[in-house]
């Protein structure tokens, strides 16, 4: 046991498909399966110094010394449940996902930022996909950076910057050069007006919040408006309006009608005003502007 952080990959499989596996042979079969699939896991794992932490269900945990075995096995792990699924015939895959990083052990388990970012890999991923971050393809020797490519780009509550997102080409391929990369993150921003101030979200700051509060980002006065009413969030290259308030948020976008929102959520597009507790028309004195302007490709 250690209490100490220490560097490490931490790597997670997951069978896709075990729900309509079980309702297709029936319990017994489908937990022999899925027990197959664990070993298959832990087996390929083992041949690149993985050592397997624990099995949740149809979801095994292994972690491994460095990201270049921890990608190998991920590698392999896929290739052998390729061959599994075609011999048995099974609509069966695995997600894998994994992150490198620093870790805590204790109590027979692994706990961290380093498995929080892994787990949301694997939950990224498609049956039969391989996910990591950036920052593990970084730490990747050449030969596997280059078996990797950009997906996509995931902006994570919590934290300031985004994550982006590599997928490895596992399966074989004469030629990897002629795999297209992702186009490049909007570099979108809202620009938002409340009264004489001007706030613009992107990159630098990705949300505010808005309420009667003087803890929010954006203080409003009426009194129908909640303490803390709503927010804005950034999520990838669009900003979407998030109310949490009793009378509801109000927005209209230029040229159409106006939309309450009660506990829902709404994609902010084009240019148009944000009410809070009531509609525009009841009381025009206090309103939020906004303008959705999207980057280039």
């Amino acid at each position: 046991m250690s209490s100490a952080g220490q560097a490490m990959a931490v790597l997670f499989a997951d069978v896709s498909g075990s729900t309509r596996l079980y309702e297709k042979v029936g319990d017994a079969n489908a937990l022999a399966t899925i027990g197959d699939c664990m070993t298959l896991v832990q087996t390929a794992a083992a041949g690149h110094a993985g050592r397997l932490v624990k099995t949740i269900g149809d979801e095994a945990m292994v972690v491994f010394p460095t990201a270049n075995q921890a990608v190998a096995a991920a590698g392999e792990i896929q290739l052998r449940m390729s061959e599994y699924a075609r011999e048995r015939r099974l609509n069966l895959a695995l997600r894998v996902g994994l992150h490198c990083g620093e870790a805590i052990e204790a109590l027979n388990d692994i706990y961290g930022d380093c498995v929080n970012v892994a787990a949301r890999m694997v939950a990224l991923a498609k049956g039969g996909q391989v996910i990591l971050t950036a920052a593990t393809a970084e730490a990747l020797s050449a030969e596997l950076r280059g078996k990797v490519r950009e997906v996509d780009v995931l902006t994570v509550k919590g934290k300031e910057k985004d994550i982006v997102i590599m997928e490895l080409v596992w399966q074989d391929s004469a030629d990897l050069t002629t795999l297209t990369t992702r186009p490049k993150l909007r570099t979108a921003r809202l620009e938002l007006t409340h009264g004489s101030r001007a706030i613009e979200l992107g990159l630098a700051t990705p949300a505010v919040a808005i309420g009667r509060d003087a803890q929010n980002d954006v203080v409003i006065a009426d009194r129908l408006a909640s303490r803390m009413h709503a927010r804005i969030e950034r999520r990838r290259d669009k900003f979407v309006l998030v109310d949490q308030s009793s009378n509801g948020t109000y927005v209209t976008v230029d040229g159409e009608g106006e939309i309450q929102l009660r506990r829902e959520e709404l994609m902010l597009r084009g240019r148009g005003r944000i009410s809070f507790g009531h509609p525009y028309e009841t009381d025009p004195a206090e309103t939020l502007s906004y303008i959705y302007i999207a980057g280039d490709m």
